[in-house]
């Protein structure tokens, strides 16, 4: 009898366990999902996005892609990202909730809220830094980075280090999820001349040559 009962228990146990992590998939796919339609998609899946960057949450979720997910679920996955990728607000006018992601936008949005990193600043970092793939590295020492088909360049705060692209006239901006972001310069980029190291994470740490 205990063997019965330990045994309906452990599998109890085992499906809560999947449930969880079922339910850790879902969200991971709406916060994907969500990522695509909010910075890249809105207007080929026909959501109406506002000049803000903003749309309403009844609208994204009466759309196919998003008809399985409740409103529940879009408030669990805006409260548990780690990165604080997506807002919610309630609309002005109306009080209906509305969803924009944080940064991050193809899309053209006029007023996403950046607070300007001024030179001198205590919340101007000495040096910030920008992850890619070493496959990307040969590109990057030759021409910098560049925003793409992006709005913006993404950076993280770095160790400390010299200033000086400040200085040029290029600005950066703080997004409400504290990512450092940065138009570049006239042709969006960020020269190879800021850059006063590269480091080689994985497998082994160590500095890449800047010539």
């Amino acid at each position: 009898m205990d063997s019965d009962r330990g045994g309906r228990g452990g599998r109890g146990r085992r499906g809560r366990r999947g449930n969880r992590g079922g339910e850790q998939d879902r969200d991971v796919h709406l916060s994907k999902s969500m990522s695509y339609a909010l910075r890249h998609g809105a207007n080929q899946l026909g959501l109406q996005m506002g000049t803000d960057g903003f749309l309403f949450v009844e609208e994204l979720l009466a759309h196919p892609q998003f008809r399985s997910y409740s409103l529940e679920d879009v408030k669990r996955v805006v409260a548990t990202n780690d990165k604080q990728r997506f807002k919610l607000r309630s609309h002005p006018e109306d009080g209906r909730l509305q969803i924009r992601a944080s940064q991050g936008h193809s899309l053209q949005v006029t007023d996403l809220e950046l607070k300007p990193v001024l030179a001198g600043s205590p919340d101007c970092p000495a040096e910030a830094v920008h992850g890619s793939y070493l496959r990307n590295w040969s590109s990057i020492l030759q021409q910098g980075l560049s925003r793409m088909q992006r709005t913006h360049i993404h950076l993280a705060p770095g160790l400390p280090g010299e200033e000086g692209v400040i200085s040029d006239g290029i600005e950066f901006f703080w997004s409400e999820n504290g990512v450092l972001l940065t138009t570049g310069d006239t042709e969006g980029k960020l020269l190879p001349k800021y850059f006063s190291r590269a480091l080689k994470l994985r497998p082994t740490r160590c500095i890449l040559p800047l010539q």
